[in-house]
């Protein structure tokens, strides 16, 4: 039987760029209107600001040995606290 693949509520929509300052700096970033809300979710539920909790993203991106965006990152960071 095949898989029946129905667009999330609300449907798909494109990433959405928002600008929040990490360690004193402004950066924009570009996610997907889902992502902003489980990134605020996350941050919420941690008792963190939502740049806070962006930062220590980023600082866990940087160390890495072969670092991706800091978009990318955080995708795989929210997905990974999924599991």
């Amino acid at each position: 039987m095949a898989l029946e693949i129905v667009p999330p509520p609300g449907g798909f929509h494109g990433p959405v760029k928002r600008s929040i300052t990490i360690a004193g700096h402004p950066t924009s970033i570009s996610l997907e209107p889902i992502f902003w809300a489980a990134l605020e979710a996350a941050a919420a539920a941690a008792g963190l600001p939502l740049s806070a909790l962006v930062a220590a993203i980023d600082h866990a991106r940087i160390s890495a040995e072969d670092p991706p965006n800091l978009a990318s990152a955080i995708r795989t960071w929210l997905m990974a606290q999924r599991a």
